[in-house]
């Protein structure tokens, strides 16, 4: 039945992975319309629960992923290439790292550059720093960095590697059923491996949606802020629309066309505005302070990998800890197949190391200038951060409250949505192809394809959005955390698929030079010693001066194949 109305359609995709996504999908959309009170207890109850009794599963299994990660680059398997042995990046550095930024956490970034590090200036996580101190501050510095650091980088780099490795280099198709091959076999191929990557489709479909509601709310408040456009669900729901378009016209013209461009663009302007905001303020103290909250991170780094809050036991860790990497999670198959599209060709230890050690340095400059800049306003410069963003709740628009205190307050705001708009359309492009690959399993497919997906995006979003309020984007996080449990449990067995293909891969190199050195060095020594007791040759020829072991044109008994 899919397969007829796949070639009715004109579709080329894996009839059951694509309908089966987008059915669920739209009941999904209606249920939440229909029955809102029930979707919103189930999943709020679900979510609950995860996060009470699972919580410190997160922490210890995202900890353990980064020091499989940094074992497997510096291991003996780091020098392997994601691809051929001859292949060679398809991407510059720079082009590499602006495509993989803009796609991963950029526009999380700007979103929460200043309001989560005032909110833990404000309400400091652990008990131990009274709020709104130099102590308060270098807290909230720690605990940022390591929620938007190493961490982070963590969980798309895993999936990231596999994907890459099965694909380009065991030429197995594009779906994250593929990285299951070790285990299953061919019966990757079958129900068990469409069911997974059925659930990889939604889960970047409502990962990303929570993102597009994210900078929906965050581009209205901007707007509100610079020309007074009320903050509305009918507004929203245009900018929706516009950032939906926009992100459709991108993917149409390809990953090397409108996503390359649109991603080099974003982070020029991106690295313009983290430049402006240090040079417009206290530069020398944010120079020092950058230095500084690098020792921060690092200090902080190994005991907030396995802090759980166990002793306060306050939940603040579920609401932030736990929700961040869940949610992080629901955004690795999109992620961590993109990330692996544009990585095509490098060593392991090169991909490993670039991927987190490079955004992970953005990330600890960025947040250092706008947080420490945000502490500065508060400590030096007449504050009313934490009164905004925190006693009122106004955490899209902290950053245009933060801006307000810069010069040229209308033309950096007016940059600032420019850059927001960019960056949620990079994520939306992104997503959009990596769900099609997930459905095709193949790099290239028709560009309608590519269209519906990244117009279902924008569907989820808005319809979320106004089914319920600002309940219905709490339930789209309630239901993310739900579809992250899934894809973290698999994070596990990405680990050991990747150790199993990789030792057999070197078992087979090992083995091929096992069977043809051994006997090579073997067979010499016998025949020298053979053709010394008969008086022949030293160098272990025929007798006929030739020299090679055998007569001329033709291959002796003892002779080894090349």
């Amino acid at each position: 039945m899919f397969e007829k109305l796949a070639r009715k359609l004109g579709l080329e995709t894996n009839p059951a992975i694509f309908f089966v996504s987008a059915s669920l999908t739209v009941f999904f959309v209606v249920c939440a319309i229909t029955f809102t009170d029930t979707v919103d207890l189930v999943f709020g109850a679900t979510s609950e629960w995860i996060l009470s009794h699972l919580g410190w599963l997160y922490i210890l299994g995202v900890t353990t992923f980064l020091v499989f990660l940094i074992w497997i680059a510096f291991g003996r398997y780091g020098h392997i290439r994601l691809g051929p042995p001859d292949s060679r990046p398809d991407y510059s550095n720079i082009t590499w790292f602006c495509m993989l930024f803009a796609a991963g956490i950029g526009s999380i970034l700007m979103f929460w550059g200043v309001a989560e590090p005032i909110s833990h200036y404000a309400n400091p996580p652990q008990g131990n720093a009274e709020p709104e101190t130099v102590e308060a501050a270098q807290q909230a510095m720690g605990f940022t960095l390591y929620h938007f650091g190493l961490h982070t980088w963590t969980i798309f780099c895993l999936p990231a590697l596999a994907f890459a490795y099965f694909v380009y280099r065991k030429g197995l198709p594009f779906r994250v059923s593929s990285i299951f091959h070790p285990f299953l076999g061919d019966r990757v191929n079958g129900p068990f491996g469409r069911l997974i990557d059925i659930f990889a489709v939604l889960g970047t479909l409502f990962g990303v949606a929570v993102t597009i509601g994210l900078g929906t709310m965050q581009i209205n408040s901007g707007l509100n802020t610079l020309f007074g456009v009320e903050e509305s669900r009918v507004n929203q729901l245009i900018l929706i629309a516009v950032v939906t378009c926009v992100a459709v016209i991108s993917v149409a013209t390809g990953l090397d066309v409108g996503i390359k461009w649109l991603s080099q663009i974003n982070i020029i302007i991106a690295v313009a505005l983290l430049v402006f905001v240090f040079a417009a303020g206290s530069s020398l103290y944010l120079a020092k302070g950058v230095i500084e909250t690098t020792g921060v991170y690092a200090q902080w780094l190994i005991p907030l990998s396995f802090w759980n809050d166990t002793f306060g036991n306050t939940g603040w860790q579920g609401t932030w800890t736990v929700f961040y990497w869940a949610w992080t999670i629901t955004w690795s198959p999109f992620v961590g197949i993109f990330i692996a599209r544009i990585s095509r060709g490098r060593t392991i230890r090169e991909f490993v190391l670039g991927v987190l050690g490079l955004p992970t340095a953005f990330s600890i400059v960025w947040f250092s200038v706008f947080g420490l800049s945000a502490f500065d306003i508060e400590m030096n410069r007449g504050g009313g951060l934490v009164e905004e963003v925190v006693d009122q709740g106004d955490i899209p628009g902290a950053l245009f409250s933060f801006l307000t205190h810069y010069p040229w307050t209308t033309f950096v705001s007016a940059m600032c949505i420019v850059i927001v708009i960019i960056f949620f359309t990079t994520s939306s492009d992104s997503a959009s192809l990596v769900v099609d690959m997930l459905c095709s399993g193949t790099e290239e497919s028709p560009t309608r394809q590519r269209v519906f997906w990244g117009i279902t995006e924008g569907v989820v979003a808005a319809t979320v959005l106004t089914a319920s309020g600002v309940g219905g984007l709490d339930a789209l996080q309630q239901t993310i955390i739900v579809f992250g449990l899934p894809f973290f449990v698999i994070g596990f067995f990405m680990m050991f698929s990747l150790v199993r293909a990789l030792q057999a891969e070197t078992a087979e190199g090992s083995g091929a030079q096992r069977v043809r050195r051994t006997p090579l060095s073997a067979r010499s020594r016998r025949l020298r010693r053979q053709h010394r007791r008969k008086g022949g040759p030293s160098n272990g020829g025929n007798g006929n001066g030739n020299g090679n072991g055998r007569p001329h044109g033709k291959r002796g008994d003892d002779a080894l194949e090349p």
